[in-house]
């Protein structure tokens, strides 16, 4: 099968099957081969990998997929992309393509089924407007992951990586970085997509730790804070969390900072991921 990487046959493809591009599923298909391969190398796939991919589009980064992993199990959502996907994908006997919502998808059935329950490596070209939640929801889950390497918008790739006392540092700085560890790869200009987006891309790598950063008795409730936190920034992190609803008072938030030697009145924006451990410990007690 000819390479999608190319645009000639992207092109094609689309053409043949008279496809329209959905709005609301944020597709833009990769044509740049030297990122399709940069990609490939920095999520370190080898034919000993179970390879999760979301959102295939018309198997362009599948294809590049399906060469260098063992198996690998494309989640799409659109059902008209499944019979491109037949064509695009059928020299591969190593590729099983599922139509469904990757967040209602039973990721730990995928691990079970294609890897034994061993941890699986992610892929995605991920549609912007749902970036978080998808990262959230296979960190959450607990699924067994290995790595996660991801296209997403340049801004949300910086706010992923970014430390305290920046206006990019949040709540998503800090989940991600709980749970990996996290490395931008490659810059991507709008040029390499059809169509164009409005907004440069980057690569990120995000590999799993084998066990959290940070000693922390309850994570739920470490996040609720750090959400509490980040709700109404302008707000200093005792009103906050007071505000949340999650029945602390602003008292019990300035005895904690005391006690870390912090001052009443610091914002969220300051506390690193081990202080917000250390709050979300004292807090519980």
């Amino acid at each position: 099968m000819a390479s999608l990487g190319i645009p000639a046959n992207t092109i094609e493809i689309l053409k043949k099957y008279n496809f329209s591009f959905q709005k609301k599923f944020g597709q833009n298909f990769l044509i740049d081969t030297h990122i399709l391969e940069k990609i490939i190398e920095e999520s370190h796939i080898t034919k000993d990998d179970c390879v999760l991919e979301i959102g295939p589009g018309i198997g362009t980064m599948t294809q590049y997929l399906a060469e260098n992993a063992r198996h690998v199990v494309a989640v799409e959502i659109d059902k008209s992309l499944i019979p491109i996907l037949e064509d695009t994908l059928s020299e591969y006997d190593n590729v099983t393509v599922l139509n469904a919502d990757i967040l209602k998808t039973d990721i730990q059935a995928i691990c079970d089924e294609y890897n034994n329950g061993k941890p699986i490596k992610v892929v995605a070209n991920l549609p912007y407007y749902i970036t978080t939640p998808i990262i959230m929801g296979l960190f959450e889950s607990h699924v067994p992951l290995k790595s996660i390497t991801i296209m997403v918008q340049k801004e949300v790739a910086e706010r992923m990586k970014e430390g305290p006392g920046s206006k990019d540092y949040g709540a998503l700085s800090l989940a991600v970085q709980y749970y990996a560890d996290p490395e931008i790869v490659a810059e991507v200009s709008p040029n390499c997509f059809i169509p164009k987006p409005n907004v440069g891309s980057a690569v990120i790598r995000l590999t799993r730790y084998e066990k959290p950063p940070v000693n922390v008795e309850d994570e739920n409730f470490m996040f609720a804070l750090i959400r509490a936190s980040f709700n109404q920034r302008r707000k200093t992190l005792s009103n906050g969390i007071s505000n949340a609803g999650l029945g602390i008072s602003r008292e019990q938030v300035t005895k904690a900072l005391e006690q870390m030697e912090l001052s009443p009145t610091v914002r969220g924006e300051a506390l690193t991921l081990e202080q917000f451990a250390n709050l979300s410990n004292i807090l519980k007690k």
